[in-house]
């Protein structure tokens, strides 16, 4: 089979590990940050095994971490402050 490749490429990225307990839960995030993202970072919920790309916009978004993570919204808002502080 040939494939068609859009693109293949190795970069090094700078990896974070954080794990905390907020008023309802704990998170075990990876944060990734790559050039590629272009300033927005790779968030991974290693409890969930979700992730997205994510920037301060997408912060504001109303329901945004509550839908990609699949989270009430009292469950997001330790996320959404603790990623706000990250990313500023």
């Amino acid at each position: 089979m040939e494939r068609f490749f859009l693109y293949d490429d190795t970069e090094d990225t700078k990896t974070r590990f954080v794990s905390f307990t907020g008023k309802l839960i704990r998170y075990d995030l990876a944060i990734v940050q790559s050039r590629r993202f272009f300033g927005k970072v790779l968030v991974l919920d290693m409890q969930s095994s979700r992730f997205a790309i994510i920037g301060p916009d997408d912060l504001d978004e109303p329901g945004y971490l509550e839908y990609v993570y699949n989270k009430t919204e009292e469950e997001a808002e330790d996320l959404r402050e603790y990623l706000t502080e990250l990313l500023a």
